[in-house]
């Protein structure tokens, strides 16, 4: 273990990445203008050298886009690249086969690797989504099948997050960039009341992800993101924390090295043990990566 003022342990899990290459699927959600960063290919070429330099060992790579192709190819990567020690796929949570197309998922080359399921709730427009009988009873079936599920929620859908978790005890929630709180000049309003709400099912974890671009009104600072990471510690605890880099997202406010230096520079007052817990040991205990 290393030690120190943002100190980082040996062997990091960065439990938040993405992969694509566009000719295989669209990014819609990719604006060319204001996210001209991201209007590339990004595949474990570019990823694996810079989550290597900075300690990480193992990653779990998360869906971006809501197609059935992109989680048998994100599988077939985590078969080949040992980088990879999880996948967070996609299913239609409305269809009445949930468990039979993860069922499938799981026989499929790589499928030992699929931990968890994600949907892209953020962009549905039914602010009642989360609340939806068919939505909930997919999400059941994915914890009936042993997998977590990753809710991708802005700060203002918080609320539905809370119903769904505290009414499905049995499923075992990540609650990714921390519900995208603001992060700007008008203050975070009501995430932080909704954040420790959410923080007091057991059944929910959070990650320390995707904060460097919900800063608003000016270039972030290390001082921007200190109020919500310390909340967040307040919420969860380190042990139902877990880091992520949000790569390539992260790209357009900062490089992974930089995020990681940050975050373990807001990370240095906790203890060894606590900071590890955000490292690593929360990510592989939730989404119960296989040990090396």
């Amino acid at each position: 273990m290393t030690t120190g003022v943002g100190a980082r342990p040996s062997g990091i899990v960065d439990a938040h990445h993405h992969l694509w290459v566009r000719a295989r699927q669209s990014r819609p959600w990719i604006d060319p203008h204001t996210m001209a960063a991201l209007d590339d290919d990004f595949t474990m070429v570019e990823l694996a050298p810079a989550a290597r330099a900075v300690g990480v060992t193992r990653t779990v790579v998360v869906q971006s886009v809501a197609v059935r192709s992109e989680t048998p190819e994100l599988l077939g990567v985590a078969a080949d690249d040992p980088l990879v020690a999880g996948v967070v796929g996609w299913v239609d949570l409305t269809a009445r086969d949930v468990a039979e197309r993860l069922g499938r998922l799981r026989e499929a080359r790589g499928g030992e690797r699929l931990v968890g399921i994600r949907h892209l709730v953020q962009s549905e427009p039914d602010p009642a989504y989360l609340d939806r009988p068919d939505v909930r009873r997919g999400i059941a079936a994915v914890g009936a099948a042993g997998l977590a599920f990753d809710l991708l929620v802005r700060h203002h859908q918080l609320p539905a997050a809370i119903r769904l978790v505290r009414d499905l005890p049995h499923v075992r929630f990540v609650l990714d960039h921390l519900g995208k709180p603001p992060l700007g000049p008008a203050g975070p309003g009501g995430w932080t009341r909704d954040l420790l709400a959410f923080a007091a099912e057991p059944n929910t974890t959070a990650k320390l992800s995707g904060l460097v671009t919900e800063v608003s009104g000016a270039p972030w600072t290390p001082a921007a993101l200190r109020p919500a990471v310390e909340h967040a510690l307040d919420a969860f605890g380190p042990r139902r924390l877990m880091f992520g880099s949000d790569w390539p997202v992260c790209l357009l406010a900062t490089s992974y090295s930089r995020w990681v230096t940050v975050l373990g520079e807001l990370l240095a007052p906790l203890s060894e043990p606590e900071r590890t817990a955000v490292w690593r040991h929360t990510a592989e205990r939730v989404y119960q990566l296989s040990p090396w």
